[in-house]
């Protein structure tokens, strides 16, 4: 897969969270002990529709999980021991990540039945699959994801010699486009705006790539900012990574802990410069770096993003805006106020589209 296919789709899992000193860790589990299937016969068979297939690299579009047919209402369970990390609706769907140790697995889209914190057993009820939010819409199926430190497993190859039966996709339209935003978006947003007078130049969503022409999933803001412009933190938290990032060019990552209950986490690439490192505390509004054009970028800009949970969502929910504006036509911009200044916040809109999940 060439490196210029690199519009770019990440949807990583929750960062590790420390487990509970008498938690058992369960990634010490060899496959197949202990493990089941979250849905379905818990030993199996179940039928396979979309298997995993991870990308070549971590910035390039690919399915980081496997998709389990079932029925809307079923109940969908824990795969392993572990403790309970995210239970909640996340952009439209309901999202379950256990931790096991070094390994976590995720569960969506879930009506949960647990909270963070509890511990749970292999094969214990956490919740029952949705069908809003299905990657084989119209039909209902388990989305089940798997990851150690960064790297994604096949959550498959946890049950071991498990029966699996893989599906062909028929008739199906599986979706491959951004998620839908948050149902009830925070109401204050929780993030400031990372560069002074906000304007818009690309939104979250597909998007036809204005350097390789394929239709991507942009998976964040292109903000307009000048080379060498004061990129400022959206909010406190600790600078995880600062480095090159591939097509992202320089690229600093801040973890924000909890905001308005989710774990959050910005992004912010294309950078010319830092000034700040990994490790350190920053301030909400702290320069912690200058705008550029590093990486795979047509000129200076910011990228910014936004994890919910360790899954990458549209960042305007997050950040101060007025009440939502529409247009009868896409091709304008659409313009709003934010926290009621003069300045605005210009977003060139595209309409919304499916297109096949690899």
């Amino acid at each position: 897969m060439s490196p210029l296919l690199a519009a770019l789709l990440l949807i990583a899992l929750l960062p590790a969270a420390a487990a509970p000193a008498d938690a058992a860790p369960a990634a010490a589990l060899p496959p197949g002990a202990g493990w089941v299937y979250p849905v379905g016969p818990p030993g199996g068979p179940v039928e396979v529709v979309n298997g995993f297939d991870p990308p070549d690299q971590p910035w390039l579009a690919g399915h980081r999980g496997v998709d389990i047919a079932s029925t809307a209402g079923a109940e969908v369970r824990a795969a392993g021991p572990g403790t309970v990390s995210y239970a909640r609706p996340l952009a439209g769907r309901g999202v379950v990540v256990i931790d096991h140790g070094p390994l976590r697995t995720t569960y969506e889209p879930v009506t949960p039945i647990v909270t963070v914190g509890d511990e749970v057993g292999a094969g214990q009820p956490i919740g029952t699959l949705e069908s809003a939010g299905s990657h084989c819409a119209p039909a209902a199926c388990l989305h089940w994801g798997a990851r150690e430190g960064e790297r994604y497993t096949d959550p498959l190859a946890l049950i071991g010699g498990g029966s699996v039966r893989l599906l062909p996709l028929g008739p199906r339209t599986l979706t491959g486009g951004p998620p839908p935003p948050p149902t009830q978006p925070p109401s204050s947003g929780g993030l400031a705006w990372p560069v002074a007078a906000p304007r818009i130049t690309s939104p979250y969503g597909m998007r036809i790539h204005p350097i390789t022409g394929e239709r991507k999933l942009h998976d964040g803001l292109d903000l307009a900012a000048a080379c060498g412009a004061p990129i400022r933190a959206a909010a406190a938290g600790r600078v995880t990574a600062a480095g090159i990032r591939g097509p992202y060019g320089l690229q600093l990552t801040v973890d924000h802990s909890r905001i308005r209950g989710t774990p959050l986490t910005t992004s912010y690439s294309h950078l010319s410069a830092f000034s700040t490192a990994a490790g350190q505390p920053v301030r909400a509004g702290q320069v912690i770096g200058r705008a550029g054009t590093t990486g795979l970028s047509t000129g200076c800009h910011l990228h910014f993003m936004v994890y919910a949970a360790g899954l990458v969502t549209d960042p305007v929910p997050w950040l101060p805006t007025s009440d939502s504006v529409t247009t009868s036509d896409p091709a304008k911009a659409i313009r709003g106020v934010v926290d009621g200044s003069d300045t605005q916040v210009i977003v060139h809109a595209m309409p919304a589209r499916r297109q096949l999940l690899r």
